[in-house]
């Protein structure tokens, strides 16, 4: 393998790496604060495709109006969720909590799928991207709207990660994820920073179907494949860990890439890729269960 194939398939793996974590990071964060794995979080992801599509195509807004719209419309849809079927969880308004949180946020993700396939139908659309064309760096060779996605989600992620480190609610969702009890004792108002943590990680599912939807089509099952990825980084990394999510996202889209080289048959390379990184999570799960930056948790 020579060094401009080295570059190429490095970059590649770095664009995808930036999609990865922008859904991963708001898994990360709903986890992180609710404790609850919300299995509808690839439909979040489809939603924002389509409102995407729908400011852009039917409306006729610029591409990059189209990806805040759509993150601004996935933050409120959130919200109202987190009020109306998440908040019963910690409120301790159901029996078994835990049962309570897998059982409606996937009968959540098989609506949103059945709705959008009756509203939309089951062909694929394609909004207008942010950036058309190619673009050279030295001998390679990337394609416009791809890289223009990934810019604007590396934005989006160095804006999170912001919000968390200097904001009085980013220090709240901070405090509520590490020790939920001592952060309402010390004033923090857990319904409102559920609520807001809840409706991020559905925004950053949204931006991130908005950012792709130009680059993949975007389809009512869309966002089956990217939340199970999502899944494997955020257990990569260590549940509820915003790093460890991001370097997740960059370990899962490097081996993807560079496997691919592995097979010279390129059909058959791409047919094996999303096993790779289900390798490499059994792996690191084998030789530290909590993840590279989870922490143990003592049993009693």
């Amino acid at each position: 393998m020579g060094l401009l194939e080295i570059g190429e398939q490095a970059l590649n793996g770095l664009i995808i790496s930036t999609f990865y974590a922008l859904i991963a990071l708001g898994l990360a964060i709903i986890f992180g604060v609710l404790r609850i794995v919300n299995f509808a979080h690839g439909e979040f992801y489809m939603l924002g495709g389509y409102a995407a599509y729908l400011v852009v195509s039917v409306l006729g807004m610029p591409p990059i109006i189209g990806v805040m719209a759509a993150t601004a419309a996935l933050l409120v849809f959130g919200m109202l969720i987190e009020q109306a079927l998440i908040r019963p969880v910690y409120e301790g308004k159901v029996d078994r909590p835990d049962e309570y949180a897998i059982m409606i946020t996937f009968v959540l993700s098989v609506l949103l799928v059945n709705l959008a396939n009756s509203v939309f139908g089951p062909w694929p659309q394609r909004p207008a991207p942010i950036y058309r064309g190619r673009v050279e760096l030295g001998e390679l060779i990337v394609s416009g709207d791809r890289l223009a996605a990934a810019g604007a989600a590396m934005v989006l992620i160095v804006g999170v990660i912001l919000v968390l480190r200097y904001t009085w609610m980013g220090r709240a969702v901070r405090a509520v994820s590490q020790d939920r009890a001592a952060a309402e004792i010390l004033g923090v108002n857990i319904d409102r920073t559920s609520m807001l943590a809840f409706g991020a990680g559905a925004a950053l599912a949204g931006a991130a179907g908005a950012l792709i939807g130009p680059v993949f089509n975007v389809t009512p099952p869309m966002g089956i494949i990217p939340s199970i990825k999502a899944y494997i980084v955020v257990v990569l990394g260590g549940l509820g860990s915003v790093p460890g999510a991001l370097v997740g996202a960059l370990i899962l889209g490097q081996v993807e890439s560079f496997a691919t080289v592995l097979i010279p048959d390129t059909s058959r390379a791409l047919a094996y890729k999303d096993a790779y990184g289900l390798v490499v999570l059994i792996v690191v799960l084998l030789l530290r269960p909590q993840g590279l930056f989870g922490r143990k948790e003592r049993r009693a």
